[in-house]
């Protein structure tokens, strides 16, 4: 099944009806971007290493118009058809804090994009499909589409693909110093920066991206997404606590940061470091190698032989990271018993989403079996889609 059910309203349209809904008039313009799926390399980005992530076809849009009195207005459609509003705020008046709640990830975009002379005043009004709370980085899409409305409307449109990188950078700062979420700079850069049917590889430390073929409909594969629904509140700080020991761990070997340890050396590495810190550096190391690997086999046209290594990544990042939780470790065990090549959680884990490849032929059976699996458990019923490497962002 799709997130988004056949013949529903995509939401550019719906973000557009509903601009009408609430101000009377046409917007200026439509912008949107999607939400990802990492297809491997979790936790490596702010330890400038490598991410092989693509685009979902589910996007976030924002409809927008300029205002000429430094007013900024917030509006977003509901899932039940309903529109939410926020409080109004100037332009000048943004600051970290100010405001608070889900504006404050449109609030901060704008907080950011005001040092880099988008001044004006603007309407925005949301709507979109990217599961929240799934690990699919819905808030990645929201800050990457009301950049783009914002400079559209400041005529300043049309990035190409070096300011696309740049306006990632951008969103991960609204999300890290306005919102308070210490974030990498995957999720941004995925939804800036991905093309359909391709990964997007990403060396974190220098910024070059190359676009891989991730033809899932030509390879006779799917990458099932399976969103567990569930997020457990240990999740945010020990995502700052992997943060700051894995930054810790570099600064005990000399180093700019874990991106600089040779795999070929990792054990010298791992017996000078204290052992509490070993597990952590263990898996950065090796979901780098993991990464540059499985991009040598989509370069290859041998994505059905990526299975293994996103089954060691799931391992690493249950046994060694620690990131995992029960929840995802059964749906990567139930995928893998009805006969996925490989599963791994995806995303910052404790909840969240796992991914399976799978053939095509055994899908409808990794899907029961995933849902049984969860019935028997006394788990809520797990909502299941498969994903397609889509388009980054852009104007509709």
């Amino acid at each position: 099944m799709s997130t988004r059910p056949q013949g529903a309203t995509p939401p550019p349209r719906l973000a557009e009806d509903a601009f009408r809904s609430v101000h009377g008039r046409e917007p200026r313009g439509v912008w949107s971007a999607p939400g990802r799926v990492n297809l491997i390399g979790e936790h490596t980005d702010y330890n400038d290493g490598f991410v092989l992530p693509f685009a979902l076809p589910n996007r976030i849009a924002a409809a927008a118009a300029p205002r000429d009195d430094q007013l900024l207005t917030f509006a977003t459609l509901g899932a039940d058809g309903r529109i939410q509003r926020a409080e109004p705020v100037r332009v000048g008046d943004l600051r970290p804090g100010r405001p608070s709640g889900w504006s404050a990830y449109l609030a901060g975009v704008a907080w950011v994009l005001r040092e880099h002379g988008v001044t004006g005043g603007a309407d925005l009004v949301i709507a979109g499909d990217v599961p929240t709370g799934a690990g699919l980085s819905s808030s990645a899409a929201l800050e990457c589409a009301v950049a783009l409305a914002l400079l559209g409307i400041a005529g300043r449109d049309d990035p190409d693909r070096a300011r696309r990188a740049e306006i990632a950078r951008w969103a991960q700062r609204a999300e890290n110093e306005f919102v308070g979420v210490p974030t990498g700079v995957l999720d941004q850069t995925a939804s800036m920066c991905c093309v359909a049917g391709h990964a997007l590889f990403l060396d974190v430390r220098s910024g070059e991206t190359e676009h891989v073929p991730f033809d899932t409909d030509g390879s006779g594969l799917r990458v099932l997404v399976i969103d567990t629904r569930v997020k457990h509140t240990l999740g945010e700080s020990e995502y700052g606590d992997r943060r700051r020991d894995t930054r810790r761990a570099a600064e005990s070997l000399g180093l700019a940061s874990l991106r600089d340890v040779d795999v070929d050396r990792l054990p010298d590495a791992l017996r000078s470091l204290p052992e509490g810190l070993r597990p952590l550096v263990r898996h950065v190391v090796t979901e780098n190698t993991r990464v540059l690997d499985v991009v040598a086999r989509l370069r290859a046209g041998r994505a059905d032989e990526i299975g293994p290594l996103l089954n060691s990544s799931h391992n690493s990042l249950r046994d060694d990271y620690r990131v995992s939780c029960a929840e995802l470790d059964l749906a990567v065990e139930l995928a893998g018993q009805a006969g996925a090549l490989g599963a791994r959680m995806t995303g910052g884990g404790f909840g969240g989403s796992a991914i399976a490849l799978v053939r095509d032929r055994d899908l409808r059976d990794v899907e029961h079996a995933v849902t049984a699996g969860f019935g028997r458990a006394g788990l809520r019923r797990p909502r299941l889609f498969t994903a397609v490497p889509s388009d980054g962002a852009g104007r509709d």
